[in-house]
């Protein structure tokens, strides 16, 4: 794909702004949305050539833990938290259960790939550390 013609943004401000973002602490995916609803950047790929995972980690600027885990750990720290005060509740168990176990076959894929240490290991307990 190319750059629309209406875009007057060069790749290095682009990259730029990516990194400014990035130093307050956004994940990549609000960084894509701030730059596409505020400087009309539909794809960052098509602008600089690389996503803007890439060029936070060129930057220095990459997460240990992908965000996709991430988020998903976060769900089962709130629903844990939640259960703590609702005991009875059923449904929150059982979804506790299905987003541990997306977790889980998750963590699989990115231990496969080489994105975390063959070491890593989710754990109820020490995932509440992992968010925070």
């Amino acid at each position: 794909r190319t750059v629309p013609v209406w875009l007057k943004l060069p790749s290095e401000d682009v990259e730029d702004q990516i990194d400014k973002l990035a130093k307050k602490g956004l994940t990549p995916s609000q960084i894509g949305v701030i730059l596409r609803d505020s400087h009309g950047v539909a794809q960052v790929r098509f602008i600089t050539g690389n996503k803007i995972l890439r060029i936070m980690k060129k930057k220095g600027r990459g997460t240990t833990l992908p965000e996709d885990l991430y988020s998903l750990i976060k769900k089962a720290v709130n629903i844990r938290k939640h259960l703590e005060r609702s005991r009875k509740d059923k449904d929150a168990k059982y979804r506790l259960i299905l987003v541990e176990s997306r977790i889980h076959r998750l963590a699989r894929y990115y231990k496969r790939k080489k994105v975390l240490p063959p070491t890593w290991k989710y754990e109820s307990s020490t995932a509440s550390a992992l968010v925070a």
